[in-house]
């Protein structure tokens, strides 16, 4: 088993009493990278193996806010140096290196063309290969966006092993936030061989049903780390769109991975608002029964 690690930037704000809007969590590489590197051992103390870089905000669209796009390679540096000093410290710790959506999550009418993805996943990837283990593309809503960073990964990474994951939508079946299937977004895929598919940022019932199409298509190991919320159409990190929490509990939580297991995942973590509580749960639930 995997065992990633938790919610990075809704924890890091909670914390902090900050709003999501803005920097979201590129703002800590600034001013409290101290913050990103407790989170870190918080989460490596109960047992997450897999660590993952806070870049999933040091992109354009969300460094234009504050006017610093110009500092884009200096925090993907220092996001996988902190990931990277923390993993190098600990026995059996590794980095992935989080390969965001380069507009707006959940929003796959907003994906780049190709020709403008591809130049700021050049920067990110090549940012983040002295730092990582693993490429963990996230939150990846449709096919589109699935060629735009696979292509990026063919073209600029150095054999450092993808995994690749897909956001369903929680209102229709196995689909992805674009309406395509699970079974058309791995048939492309596949062609670039990524190491592991999972799906993130996704209500648990659905990763639930889409690990029951993953287990048919593959034999690759599969995995997911679901959100506290589901969002709505035209939902934006800075507009009045509301979140629609779900009930996710520690106990549920673990329920679910647990699930998970049954249907073949090996990979386990938790994506928006699971933090170190509901992860310590999740990770000891599944280890006294292995």
């Amino acid at each position: 088993m995997i065992f990633l690690d938790g919610a990075l930037g809704s924890i890091l704000l909670q914390r902090a009493n900050k709003s999501s809007t803005g920097l979201w969590s590129a703002q800590f590489l600034l001013n409290d990278p101290a913050a990103v590197t407790k989170l870190y051992e918080e989460y490596v103390s109960i047992g997450s193996n897999l660590i993952t870089t806070n870049t999933y905000s040091t992109i354009p669209s969300y460094l234009d806010k504050e006017n610093i796009s110009a500092q884009m390679s200096e925090l993907i540096d220092i996001a996988g140096r902190l990931a990277r000093e923390v993993a190098d410290k600990h026995e059996n710790v590794r980095v992935a290196g989080s390969l965001p959506p380069l507009e707006e999550s959940y929003r796959p009418d907003l994906v780049l063309e190709e020709t403008k993805a591809l130049p700021i996943y050049k920067t990110l990837i090549e940012g983040l290969l002295p730092y990582v283990d693993i490429f963990l593309c996230e939150t990846i809503s449709s096919i589109q966006e699935t060629k735009n960073v696979l292509k990026a990964l063919d073209l600029y990474n150095k054999n450092i092993p993808i995994w690749l994951s897909w956001t369903l939508k929680e209102d229709k079946k196995n689909v992805l936030r674009s309406g395509e299937s699970i079974e058309e977004a791995f048939a492309f895929a596949e062609q670039y061989n990524p190491e592991a598919y999972l799906f993130n940022c996704t209500d648990p019932n659905a990763i639930s049903s889409g690990l029951e199409v993953l287990r048919n298509l593959t034999d690759k190991p599969i995995g997911g780390y679901p959100n506290v919320f589901s969002v709505p159409d035209g939902w934006t990190l800075d507009n009045d769109v509301e979140t629609l929490k779900n009930d996710l509990t520690k106990e549920s939580f673990s329920s679910f991975c647990q699930a998970w297991q049954e249907k073949g995942a090996s990979i386990f973590g938790g994506c928006c608002g699971i933090g170190p509580e509901l992860m310590a749960e999740m990770i000891a639930t599944l280890k006294q029964q292995n």
